[in-house]
């Protein structure tokens, strides 16, 4: 196994526990609930194979609802981003294309570039986990309100993160 597979490894249960134990307990309001343990399908090498990249998504989602009681809409809802990721970074490869070894990271591509990749799939996310979690869309405004405001917290944690935890060095 290599170090970058036990990278990924270390970060997939990192991720999980610090969302089933302290992320899940976090209701403000009742329409933030924040959801950073999508980071790691958004921080995944960039040449990861379609397949692989749904199952680790699928399982991605698995524990958490495992975890959380949740009956599969995490593993519906991570397998969904794992599905539109390459079909996004397909649409915006540059005329080149992406180097191979290539990290999808804020500094590794830049903040124009980082923050409307990670936005979409986090709001991609949340659409499909609130409202599989609500189920009707007769109160479609009120879980829209949470997908945006869920979203955005979400999105301030991975920037954050992506700030504390990754170097500056070029990958």
């Amino acid at each position: 196994m290599t170090s970058d597979s036990l990278k990924y490894i270390w970060q997939f249960a990192l991720l999980c526990l610090l969302q089933v134990l302290i992320f899940n307990n976090l209701n403000l309001g009742g329409y933030i609930n924040p959801f950073p343990y999508i980071y790691l399908i958004i921080i995944l090498p960039i040449s990861i194979g379609r397949i692989p990249l749904l199952f680790i998504g699928f399982f991605l989602g698995l524990m958490i609802d495992v975890f959380s009681n949740t009956g599969g809409i995490h593993a519906a809802a991570t397998t969904l981003i794992a599905f539109y990721r390459p079909l996004y970074l397909k649409a915006q490869s540059p005329r080149e294309g992406y180097e191979l070894a290539a990290l999808p990271h804020l500094k590794t591509f830049g903040f124009t570039w980082f923050i409307p990749y990670s936005a979409i799939i986090v709001v991609i996310h949340h659409f499909a986990l609130f409202f599989l979690e609500v189920f009707r869309f007769q109160e479609f405004f009120h879980t829209l309100l949470k997908v945006i405001l869920s979203s955005g917290l979400t999105l301030f944690l991975i920037i954050l993160a992506e700030y504390l935890f990754v170097s500056n060095k070029r990958r």
